[in-house]
């Protein structure tokens, strides 16, 4: 059967890195402040659903993954790095 989770249940692979990152920020970056860079980029992001991503609960897309990396200033690659 086709799971669709990390193999910790998590729904997405970056969320724990994202939190990282965006805590490492100086001056830190708030979950509000990400919302805020992503909608700029044009994504319909609210300060929940980074909560959810970085939590392991919201499923991120591709177009979401680009952006996340783009406003941390980090690659993909570096995002989906565990």
């Amino acid at each position: 059967m086709y799971k669709n989770r990390a193999p910790d249940g998590r729904y997405n692979l970056c969320g724990g890195k994202v939190a990282a990152l965006r805590k490492a920020k100086v001056p830190k970056l708030s979950q509000r402040g990400l919302a805020d860079m992503l909608q700029l980029s044009g994504l319909d992001v609210d300060k929940n659903a980074v909560q959810r991503i970085e939590s392991g609960q919201r499923f991120v897309t591709d177009i979401e993954l680009k952006a996340l990396a783009q406003a941390l200033g980090v690659t993909v690659e570096e995002l989906l790095e565990t």
